[in-house]
């Protein structure tokens, strides 16, 4: 799986990341959710979204629950997903 990041992605970036193949992965999170649920209403598809809340995990957090997430599904299975990185354990956290 490969990543697309940018904090603050807008609507164009997903239709860059999804013709590159990447994974979003953001902070603007309600505004990707409902993005997510209208390019699925539309019929049309994106190649993943992964949201986060800004300033919730560390950096080194962000990456260990990015990485639990990449080891866990594989590109093809995060077609027309939106995952909440909140969702993926930080195995430091234990």
């Amino acid at each position: 799986m490969r990543l697309y990041l940018d904090e603050d992605a807008m609507d164009d970036d997903l239709a860059y990341a999804t013709a590159q193949g990447r994974v979003v992965y953001t902070f603007n999170a309600r505004h990707f959710c409902a993005l997510h649920v209208d390019f699925l209403r539309s019929g049309s598809s994106h190649a993943g979204i992964v949201v986060c809340q800004q300033q919730r995990y560390s950096v080194g957090q962000q990456m260990r629950r990015l990485l639990n997430l990449i080891t866990a599904k594989s590109a093809e299975e995060m077609q027309n997903r939106l995952e909440f990185l909140s969702d993926w354990p930080d195995t430091t956290d234990a």
